[in-house]
């Protein structure tokens, strides 16, 4: 019998009645946390950081340019910008300003935020500029011309709507939509009205738009179900082979893969629904996600496979393995350059890489580069038509983000540019330790601490975590943790639970529907690991996590509320009973499952935070924190569960909703710095335990 949700209300977005209570409810949040004499010196030092004009400016190349978006106190939308190689060496670099936002969304009465370019190569003159509203998942497309620096009159327009790249490797781009086919055409996935979108609220049709004509007369080339996840479609481009791809994916894990015909048409390529595919040069890659057997061959789940692109084609199977993970090794990523490829690997969440290349009628390993003990945030071809060079950005918790120039075969970097160093380092130390979760699966982590930390009990801890998505937690340089927390004598833990990436895909699977409560015990072990050894405390012990990590810190405080003393739940996911009928949730149930099945709601249910919350619990202080505009996790699974645990009676229970920023929840520097003035101040006060008479809670009625 299902029973009756009392906050349904909640789940109308902008309705009179729901942002009265998000007033309500900020005003509340807000009246506690910024009356603390620390907040308004929080704020300008976390401000102080975002418009720091010494941060990298992250570049991309194209046609011999590098460019980059720059946000900064004088352009709160930003700046799209370009230079040299020669002159981004430079300490100060001299920028050519190609557009800037802030004037575009006051010429245009519009709250444009930027999102993303794609160039027509191989120049790069025209491009496909991603512009959203309030930074949401939907965004439109328009042409812009480099050389005149206007968008360009009746040129390619596209209606607001979502679509992301999602590419044979599964790195998710922003800027899906349309993609070039040649100056002249496009192929695009977009919102072409009636029934056009998947029950997910992603386009399902792939058409060919010529230059000159309307939309409405695209030419349709691909299809796909209203019941699948999405329709994404992509181009590789390497020396002499040029394809374009598209790719239905039935859900966030399997897909079939078209590859385009000269005849324009898309034929399906026969691969196992979850390997990752990529084509380069005369070659296809396969990143296999399950053990495949095929003919007296067996692969292991993790391996990379190479094959000759005519061969696979025409049917034959007979790979080369260029990696086989094992328990501590695992794939992270590859790139490839104009003669090398890349692979990107994690020993014991630790970076390294190995190159490539085709010699000799077989592959060599030419080098392999130990990166530790930083880890690489990103790394991205320069030029995959004409250069083996690349950019990689590594970091570590307490080594600030550096950016370098390689190129593939070597073991030099040049460094580009080093960001600041925000805060002092000299009286910390990185460790690395295991928990041992419920079913005696040895779980790591990472834990920054002071030198002269002392096993009492008393250290002020806070413990990060995800949990899901493959999406693997590595040590990077955060500066506002830094300032924030470590600077102040706090420690910092990052935990390697089950469902993300850190040990490949067997990591990822087995945190995945039935088996969700192992990445909550996971995570609970490790709390339990702190407090076992004294580092910390339930009192001094903080729990923060966003999106998924919002739903793992929500399902944990349900069920282990006594651990913890402070809960920091950012855009979560709150409510499995009705997930996959709010916004992008059905585009999740692969990962988590569908609470419409009977015997799978039997296991959501367990664990779904906001089924279980309950009246006659003693909880720990909660922060929850989400946007209007988030079109992606509904603000309501936060919103629900506020109201919920207000009406229970609980106490010390905040909320913060941005009427805009998306995902993101802020959009500029000012309501990032504000958002985290808030949390940090929030999180000081509860495990620092600090104590402050002039601050009142008084719930407003």
């Amino acid at each position: 019998m299902m029973i009756q949700d009392p906050y349904l209300w909640l789940e109308d977005i902008n309705s009179d009645e729901a942002l009265t209570w998000v007033s309500m409810r900020n005003q509340e949040s807000l009246a506690y946390l910024t009356r603390r004499s620390s907040f308004q010196e929080t704020y300008q030092e976390i401000l102080h950081i975002y418009d720091n004009d010494n941060l990298i400016p992250f570049v991309y190349q194209v046609g011999g340019y590098f460019y980059t978006f720059k946000k900064n106190a004088a352009h709160l939308r930003g700046l799209w910008l370009r230079t040299t190689l020669d002159e981004y060496r430079k300490p100060k670099p001299e920028w050519q300003l190609l557009l800037d936002i802030d004037a575009l969304s006051h010429s245009e009465n519009e709250n444009w935020i930027w999102v993303g370019a794609t160039h027509l190569l191989p120049e790069g003159r025209h491009c496909l500029i991603s512009l959203s509203r309030g930074g949401t998942d939907v965004k439109v497309i328009r042409e812009f011309d480099i050389a005149t620096g206007e968008f360009v009159h009746d040129g390619f327009n596209l209606p607001a709507a979502k679509g992301f790249v999602i590419d044979g490797f599964n790195a998710i781009d922003p800027r899906g939509g349309a993609g070039w086919l040649d100056s002249n055409t496009l192929y695009v996935y977009t919102d072409f009205g009636s029934a056009s979108l998947t029950e997910s609220g992603y386009p399902r049709i792939l058409k060919q738009w010529h230059r000159g004509t309307a939309l409405a007369e695209a030419k349709t080339l691909l299809e796909i179900s209203q019941q699948d996840t999405l329709l994404s479609a992509w181009s590789d481009q390497s020396v002499g082979h040029v394809r374009h791809w598209a790719a239905r994916y039935i859900n966030f894990f399997n897909y079939e893969l078209f590859l385009r015909q000269t005849n324009g048409q898309y034929t399906k390529v026969d691969k196992p629904l979850d390997a990752h595919v990529k084509s380069w040069r005369d070659y296809l890659f396969l990143w296999l996600q399950s053990d495949w057997s095929i003919g007296k061959r067996f692969y292991c789940k993790g391996s990379l496979l190479v094959i000759k692109f005519d061969s696979y084609m025409q049917g034959e199977r007979d790979f080369e393995i260029l990696f086989t993970p094992d328990k501590h090794t695992a794939l992270n990523k590859v790139i490839f350059t104009c003669n090398h490829v890349l692979v990107m690997l994690l020993q014991n969440i630790r970076s390294s890489m190995i190159a490539y290349v085709f010699i000799n009628g077989k592959w060599s390993s030419i080098k392999k580069v130990n990166l530790s003990p930083v880890s690489v945030d990103h790394i991205s071809a320069v030029d995959t038509i004409t250069s083996d060079d690349y950019l990689i950005t590594f970091s570590d918790f307490l080594v600030p983000t550096t950016y370098a120039l390689g190129k593939a075969g070597s073991d030099h970097l040049e460094i580009l540019k080093i960001a600041p160093a925000f805060f002092s380092v000299a009286n910390l130390v990185i460790e690395q330790y295991m928990a041992v979760s419920a079913d005696n699966t040895t779980v790591p982590y990472f834990i920054v601490h002071p030198k002269d930390m002392v096993l009492e009990g008393h250290n002020p801890t806070l413990l990060y975590g995800y949990g899901g998505f493959r999406v693997s937690m590595m040590p990077n340089y955060d500066p506002i943790v830094g300032t924030n927390w470590l600077n102040k004598g706090g420690v910092f833990v990052v935990a390697n639970i089950r469902g993300g990436g850190e040990f490949g895909p067997a990591w990822h699977q087995a945190a995945r529907k039935e088996n969700r409560q192992r990445a909550y015990d996971d995570f609970i072990a490790i709390a339990e690991d702190l407090i076992a050894r004294k580092i910390t405390s339930p009192q001094h012990l903080g729990i923060m996590g966003s999106s998924n990590g919002g739903l793992l810190v929500g399902a944990v405080m349900t069920q282990r509320p006594e651990l913890f003393n402070a809960v920091v739940c950012q855009v979560p996911l709150l409510d499995m009973r009705r997930y996959h009928l709010l916004l992008a949730g059905a585009s999740w149930m692969e990962e988590y499952g569908n609470p419409d099945d009977p015997a799978q709601w039997a296991y959501l249910s367990r664990y779904s935070p906001y089924q279980n919350v309950q009246p006659n619990q003693s909880y720990p202080a909660c922060l929850f924190l989400t946007s209007t505009l988030d079109d992606r996790v509904h603000p309501a699974h936060a919103r629900k569960m506020v109201a919920k645990m207000h009406a229970q009676g609980h106490q010390q229970i905040f909320y913060w909703e941005n009427a805009e920023g998306g995902h993101r929840a802020a959009i500029n520097n000012e309501q990032c710095a504000k958002m985290n003035a808030l949390i940090w101040v929030f999180l000081q006060e509860k495990l620092f335990n600090i104590k402050s008479p002039e601050l009142g809670y008084q719930a407003i009625s």
